[in-house]
């Protein structure tokens, strides 16, 4: 299945010169969305992942079910605030501004291996912050696995410490 099909290219959004790449045709597209879902949660299903971490708010999206899909338990990587305490924070750069993720100190045990889920890889920054975060509390990352991945923005080059796996290249 070729999901290119169900993402909408948004010129100029949300400022002039991006090019954002819309995933909502393909989340209204249950055969699209199952696919992509059951074609990350099919990668993973031998390796020795111990918990799927999710980046707010877009990685919700597949990360939730891919962790059912794996019988594992499902991390979410915040914003500010939005997590009860305790938590441990990061900030980072974004392609277009900058950013602040949090994790809950009690979501993972040193030594757990991880699996980073997000809609998209661009400049690497936010998967970058979530390794930190998912570091900072003894666990690892096993992969990291993306809908869409921008590899003009070279983001793979900033995660070239960990595997990293996309469904669609632009």
């Amino acid at each position: 299945m070729d999901l290119k099909n169900w993402i909408r290219d948004i010129p100029d959004y949300p400022q002039p010169g991006v090019l954002f790449r819309d995933l909502t045709p393909l989340w209204k597209a249950p055969e699209a969305f199952s696919y992509a879902v059951n074609s990350l949660v099919d990668k993973y299903r031998d390796a020795p992942i111990d918990a799927v971490a999710g980046i707010e708010s877009r990685g919700f999206m597949f990360g939730v079910p891919i962790a059912l899909g794996l019988g594992l338990p499902f991390v979410p990587l915040r914003k500010e605030n939005k997590l009860p305490p305790e938590v441990v924070g990061v900030d980072f750069e974004l392609e277009y501004g900058a950013g602040h993720m949090e994790i809950r100190t009690d979501a993972l045990k040193q030594g757990d291996s991880v699996l980073v889920v997000d809609d998209l890889l661009a400049t690497g920054g936010t998967a970058a912050a979530a390794a930190l975060l998912i570091e900072r509390l003894g666990a690892q990352v096993l992969a990291m696995a993306f809908v869409v991945e921008l590899a003009a923005l070279n983001g793979r080059a900033v995660l070239k410490d960990h595997e990293v796996h996309s469904l669609v290249t632009y």
